[in-house]
């Protein structure tokens, strides 16, 4: 159910951040809220409700997704600065570089935001890099996409519901290649087809352990 990959040796010490990456629908959420309860870590979720372009997004992609694209970057942006800052032990619900070679890319390669805002959008998150923190260990939500499919089914958000599933799919299919590429802290995988947070209390306990001992805490 849990794989641990990209292992480092670390002191135990306070000032701990994860990030828990995944596609839409694999439980990033529930995850961090559930994680953070159980180990005391300050948590930070993606701003969804009250997002000003998600609903028109959905509607038209190409229209609107340079400018949903920039609100969840700042969004992001200003999350890594206040864990960078507050001294606390840290978990956040999807990671800034998901927006950047997930969604934006997905845009791009799509047709659906053009070659200049692109290289905008890439000029501005360079600027950033220098000034993000990396992840202490990356919780990346794994498994099929039929399961991100049926809970995508399962959630209220109306606007999701009415997206093709095409969509999920190639987003799916970008998760799996990015993942294998990612390195920039260890990755402890969540099998989501056989994890259950929520029903399985066991499974959070055991999760939870995982990342106490990577993280030697």
């Amino acid at each position: 159910m849990f794989r641990l990959e990209n292992k480092t040796d670390k002191s135990a010490k306070r000032d701990l951040f994860i990030t828990v990456a995944g596609n839409v629908g694999a439980g990033k959420s529930t995850l961090t809220k559930l994680v953070g309860e159980k180990l005391d870590f300050e948590t930070h979720f993606e701003k969804v409700d009250g997002n000003p372009y998600l609903e028109d997004f959905y509607k038209d992609q190409e229209a609107w997704g340079f400018h949903l694209q920039l609100y969840f970057l700042a969004q992001r942006f200003k999350q890594q600065k206040e864990i960078h800052a507050n001294g606390l032990n840290n978990i956040q619900d999807r990671s800034i570089y998901e927006d950047v070679e997930i969604f934006a890319r997905n845009l791009y390669d799509n047709g659906k935001m053009s070659k200049r805002d692109y290289i905008t959008y890439r000029d501005l998150f360079n600027d950033m890099v220098p000034h993000l923190r990396k992840p202490d260990l990356m919780i990346y939500l794994d498994g099929s996409i039929d399961k991100i499919i049926e809970r995508i089914k399962l959630r209220s958000r109306d606007m999701e519901k009415e997206v093709d599933v095409e969509y999920w799919r190639n987003l799916h299919e970008r998760y799996e290649n990015w993942i294998k590429e990612y390195d920039l802290s260890p990755v402890l995988y969540v099998d989501i087809d056989k994890v259950d947070l929520i029903n399985n209390p066991e499974h959070l306990d055991e999760l939870c352990e995982k990342i106490k001992t990577t993280l030697n805490i």
